[in-house]
C-alpha cells in the first residue's frame, strides 16, 4: 500500500478540482499546484502552496514552460527502494510527490471548434503529457489521474484503505494513461497529417494506428448471433455518431451501416434532397424545391422496397411531409432539422429512431475508408469525386436535350452509391428503377427496367447511368427497349466501339465520364 502525503495538481479543466482537493485535505494530503490552479483553490480557502514556492521554478514563453524543471520530475520518479535516491531528494531539500493530477489541454475540442492553425498548436501539450507519463512511469511510487472523471473513484480508493492506495489501482491508473496519452498523441497526429500532407501518398503512413473511443455496446451486429459495438472517431468533426437521437429505440448495427450511405448519398446534392435507403442500398432518390416533394419523389420509386428502410433528408423535414412520412414504417428519419409539430408527429410512432444530425454533415469529406482482411486491412480514400457534367464526352451521333443532360446528372450522382454492378434509370428530379448488386450488368440493367415496371413507371424517354462501362453492347439494346434515351457511364471497353455504335441505331444519346464507381 502507498500513503498519500503530497500531491502535484495542474489542471486545465477546474470542474471537480476545488471539492476533490479539499477531499485530499481531509486526508492530511499536502497540495502543490501550478499557479492557475492554485488561485482557484485559494479563493475556496484550501491551502496549498505553488511549484514556485516549492521547486524555485517559473512559467517562461507566455506559460509554454511551466512544469519542465528536472526537481518537478525527481519529486515523482524518485525509487524509494533506492536509498541513493532518498539521499538526493534530501540533498536538494524535495519531497517525494505520490499523486499526479493533471489534465492535459483540449486538443480535441479545439479540433471539434474548427480552430485556427496557430490556436491548435497552442493546445498542445507537452508539460502535462510529461508529468503524467512520469507519474505511469513510477506507479509503485506515485499514482497519476487525468480526468475529473476520476475523481470520485480515487477517493474511495483513499476512504477504504486509510489514506492509502493499493498497487492493483495504481497499476490500472498506470495503464489508463499510457492509453490516454497514447490516443491524445494519435489525435495530434492525425491533425498534423491532413494539415500539413503535402503528397498524396503521405496520406497512407509506412505505420497506421487507428485510435477510436467507444460510444456505446449494441444490442447485436449484422444477425442477433453477432456482437457488436459503436466506435467513434473523435477527430472527424463532421460525424454522424455524435448526431442527437431525439426519439425512439437506440440504433442498430444495420441502422447505422444504413444511416452512412443514406447521408453520403445527400452528399451529392446542392438542392433539397431524400433518400430512402435499406441493406445499405437506395430504394429511391427524390429531390425539389421542398423537402414534401424530394421525400415523395424518393418514396413512389419503389414503395415495397422502402418499407423497414431509412428516410434521410438534407433539408429541415415539415409538417406536411411528417404526415406523409407516417403513412409507411420506417425505422430511422434524418434530418438536420425538424418543426415542432413534424416532430411530435413522428414521435407518435414510438419505435422510430429520429436522428437530428449537423447540416455540416452533407458536404463532402476528404475521410478514409478501410475495410478489414484477414490478416490486414484495406485502406482507400473515400469515393468524393464525381466528374463535372461539363467534362463529360459526348461520344453518340445523337447529343442529349437540356432535360436529358438534367435526368443523366441526377442519375450519375445517384448511381455512384448503388452497389456494383449498378443502374440507375431516373428522370431531372427522381429515380424511377434501380438495379444493384448483379454480376451481370445486363442484369441490373434488367433488373432497374423490371423494378420500375412493376411499380407503373414508364421507362420512356428516361436517363440511364452506369457505375461501370458497358463490356457489350447488350445493356444498351435493352435499354432501348424499355424506351431509355440518354445514356451516361464511365467508358473505357475495348468494346467502346460495339456500344457506341448500338447507341447510335438505337438514336441513343451516349455520354462517357471517364471515371468508375464501383461500390462493394
Amino acid at each position: 500500500m502507498l500513503k498519500v502525503k503530497n500531491a502535484l495538481i495542474s489542471v486545465y479543466d477546474k470542474e471537480g478540482i476545488v471539492g476533490f482537493a479539499k477531499e485530499l485535505c481531509n486526508f492530511g494530503v499536502k497540495i502543490i499546484a501550478t499557479s492557475g490552479t492554485a488561485s482557484t483553490l485559494s479563493k475556496n480557502d484550501i491551502k496549498v502552496v505553488t511549484i514556485e514556492d516549492v521547486f524555485k521554478v517559473s512559467e517562461l514563453l507566455d506559460g509554454r514552460v511551466k512544469t519542465l524543471q528536472q526537481n518537478i520530475f525527481a519529486s515523482i520518479l524518485a525509487d524509494r527502494s533506492k536509498e541513493k535516491h532518498i539521499s538526493q531528494l534530501e540533498e536538494l531539500n524535495l519531497v517525494p510527490i505520490e499523486l499526479v493530477v493533471v489534465n492535459l489541454y483540449p486538443f480535441e475540442r479545439g479540433l471539434a471548434e474548427g480552430r485556427e492553425e496557430e490556436d491548435m498548436i497552442e493546445l498542445i501539450d507537452i508539460g502535462g503529457v510529461s508529468l503524467l507519463r512520469a507519474a505511469a512511469k513510477n506507479y509503485k511510487y506515485c499514482i497519476p489521474l487525468y480526468s475529473p472523471s476520476q475523481y470520485d473513484e480515487f477517493l474511495q480508493e483513499l476512504s477504504s484503505n486509510d489514506g492509502e492506495v493499493s498497487l492493483q489501482y495504481r497499476r490500472r491508473q498506470s495503464m489508463k494513461i499510457f492509453e490516454n496519452i497514447f490516443r491524445y498523441d494519435e489525435i495530434i497526429s492525425k491533425y498534423f497529417s491532413l494539415e500539413f500532407r503535402e503528397v498524396k501518398e503521405e496520406m497512407f503512413p509506412e505505420i497506421l494506428t487507428l485510435e477510436l473511443k467507444k460510444v456505446m455496446d449494441l444490442r447485436y451486429g449484422e444477425n442477433p448471433h453477432q456482437k457488436s459495438a459503436l466506435y467513434r472517431d473523435t477527430t472527424d468533426v463532421k460525424n454522424l455518431i455524435g448526431s442527437d437521437i431525439l426519439s425512439g429505440k437506440p440504433m442498430s448495427y444495420n441502422n447505422w451501416m444504413d444511416a452512412d450511405t443514406a447521408v453520403s448519398v445527400l452528399c451529392e446534392f446542392d438542392m433539397a434532397a431524400c433518400t430512402i435507403l435499406k441493406h445499405a442500398a437506395p430504394c429511391g432518390v427524390g429531390t425539389g424545391e421542398n423537402m414534401y416533394d424530394a421525400f415523395n419523389r424518393a418514396y413512389i420509386t419503389d414503395p415495397i422496397s422502402s418499407f423497414g428502410g431509412i428516410v434521410a433528408a438534407n433539408r429541415e423535414i415539415d409538417l406536411n411531409t411528417a404526415r406523409d412520412i407516417i403513412t409507411s414504417f420506417f425505422e430511422v428519419i434524418i434530418a438536420p432539422s425538424y418543426e415542432e409539430e413534424a416532430l411530435k408527429i413522428l414521435k407518435t410512432k414510438k419505435n422510430i429512431r429520429i436522428i437530428r444530425v449537423d447540416p455540416n454533415i452533407f458536404s463532402i469529406s476528404s475521410s478514409l475508408r478501410c475495410y478489414p482482411l484477414k490478416g490486414g486491412l484495406l485502406l482507400q480514400e473515400s469515393d468524393s469525386a464525381l466528374v463535372s457534367v461539363d467534362d463529360w464526352e459526348i461520344v453518340s451521333d445523337v447529343k442529349p436535350t437540356e432535360k436529358e443532360i438534367k435526368a443523366l446528372d441526377f442519375a450519375w450522382k445517384v448511381v455512384k452509391w448503388v452497389k456494383s454492378n449498378g443502374i440507375v434509370i431516373a428522370i431531372e428530379n427522381r429515380t424511377i428503377g434501380i438495379g444493384t448488386g448483379q454480376p451481370s450488368r445486363v442484369d441490373s440493367v434488367e433488373l432497374a427496367i423490371k423494378k420500375a415496371g412493376s411499380q407503373g413507371h414508364h421507362t420512356g424517354g428516361t436517363a440511364l447511368a452506369s457505375d461501370g462501362f458497358f463490356p457489350f453492347r447488350d445493356s444498351v439494346d435493352t435499354a432501348a427497349e424499355a424506351g431509355v434515351t440518354a445514356i451516361v457511364e464511365p467508358g473505357g471497353s475495348i468494346r467502346d466501339q460495339e456500344v457506341i455504335d448500338a447507341a447510335n441505331e438505337h438514336g441513343i444519346a451516349l455520354l462517357f465520364t471517364k471515371m468508375r464507381h464501383f461500390r462493394h
